[in-house]
């Protein structure tokens, strides 16, 4: 049922505190990566209500990145166990984000609580409010889906029942694409694909069991979400699937939407390969899996292994550490309160997928700190040229702080990568790049 017009307090009103903060947060989570992109928007309809239906992959990330996207008012769907507070349920609720209870939560909580949910959801896509799910119901770090809970199609279909005659109803699949899914400064891509018309969809199947429409529909937006990503079937040669496309994708300067595609190339090649030969796919697919062993245990990353010429690249690296660390010495030292709280933290985190989110929230909330600190400091007993100057390297100091981080942690992979010749002759001896 649609909430009245005269209804206060919908989840969707206008709010200018959240307006002005969603600023502020949307450009620190931009910035918390290398390359932010989007695509597909197009694909996005104009003319009805829609629901986006997205993989959900990095925690609380995933959300701010979706946030991040447009100017444009969202709101989201969580899981209801984290409005058991009511104090947290108030701020989740003024973060436009509505509570879904699922059977763990208990029977009375699904059936007292979710009714109220999906009378709200349906409502902010009558105001054509974008509506965020994550349909897996639980993050997971592998380019990969769980099967989609019936949420987001029971949502879609109360909306079309109740003005589908008025505008159409449409699920919009999203897919996050992440260059790593645990390091702070990464890339990410939104990628919006091609929506499924529910009004239409529901009248060219009138007279079907709405279970039916319910799974015909999973199965649609399953197949157009894994459409999105590097998708790579769940289960036991994942890991060796997913070294070996990192390994062939290599590490050459591509668009992240080229990155994506040649990830995709590859991934079907090798599935096409572990389908024809499986005897042969077997057998490399555990001398993959062994060789990631060895070379995590030597403190190798990937993007070494992909290279074709380490000694040229260690050394062209080697000149770039020796160049950049009077800058890392400093901004080191003046973004310290960021990256010691952030790495205390992070030393207590049991769960690694979180890790994105506390990196963003630790700078969110420090880095202001440390610029209002320091700007006052830097004009108070400096000239103002200096001091102008001094603040704009402050501005970026956390941000070259953690490039010339991974850089240095990059560049000590390689010198191990080039010198370690047992390991070389093992990924040799795969044969990858034949």
């Amino acid at each position: 049922m649609l909430l009245k017009v005269n209804d206060m307090g919908k989840i969707q009103d206008d709010d200018k505190l959240y307006s002005f903060l969603k600023h502020f947060v949307d450009h620190h989570t931009r910035r918390s990566f290398k390359r932010f992109h989007v695509i597909g928007k197009e694909n996005i309809p104009k003319d009805g209500a829609c629901v986006f239906g997205c993989n959900h992959c990095n925690t609380l990330m995933d959300a701010l990145v979706l946030l991040a996207t447009s100017r444009q008012k969202k709101v989201f769907i969580a899981r209801g166990d984290i409005f058991k507070n009511p104090v947290t349920a108030k701020i989740l609720k003024w973060l436009r984000i509505l509570p879904i209870f699922r059977i763990r939560d208990g029977i009375g909580a699904v059936r007292d609580k979710n009714g109220d949910t999906m009378d709200q959801a349906v409502d902010v896509m009558h105001d054509e409010v974008p509506l965020y799910l994550f349909p897996e119901a639980a993050h997971r770090t592998k380019h990969s889906l769980r099967q989609l809970s019936k949420g987001i199609f029971h949502i879609a279909l109360d909306a079309n029942r109740q003005f589908g005659h008025e505008k159409p109803i449409y699920i919009v699949p999203v897919g996050l694409e992440y260059g790593d899914y645990f390091r702070f400064r990464s890339t990410i891509l939104v990628n919006y694909g091609k929506p499924i018309n529910v009004t239409e969809y529901v009248k060219e199947h009138e007279g079907e069991n709405e279970a039916v429409i319910i799974n015909n529909l999973k199965a649609i937006l399953t197949e157009r979400m894994a459409e999105l990503i590097t998708f790579i079937p769940d289960d036991e040669d994942y890991d060796a699937i997913w070294e070996m496309t990192k390994i062939k994708a290599g590490y050459i300067p591509l668009t992240q939407k080229m990155r994506l595609l040649r990830n995709k190339r590859i991934v079907a090649n090798i599935l096409r390969f572990k389908e024809k030969e499986p005897e042969k796919a077997k057998t490399l697919f555990e001398k993959v899996n062994e060789f990631t062993k060895h070379r995590k245990e030597e403190g190798i990353s990937v993007s070494s292994v992909a290279l074709r010429t380490p000694f040229w690249r260690t050394l062209w690296k080697t000149l770039m550490v020796l160049v950049g660390l009077p800058f890392f010495i400093v901004a080191a030292v003046v973004s310290c309160p960021i990256w010691i709280t952030a790495s205390f933290i992070l030393n207590n985190l049991k769960d690694k997928a979180f890790r994105n989110t506390v990196n963003v929230c630790v700078e969110l909330l420090l880095h202001p700190l440390v610029m209002a600190t320091g700007v006052t400091l830097l004009f108070c007993l400096a000239p103002w040229k200096i001091a102008i100057l001094g603040s704009v390297y402050l501005y970026f100091s956390y941000v070259y702080y953690f490039d010339y981080s991974e850089y240095v942690r990059l560049w000590i992979s390689d010198l191990r990568w080039t010198f370690h010749k047992n390991l070389r002759k093992e990924f040799k001896e795969l044969g990858l790049f034949k």
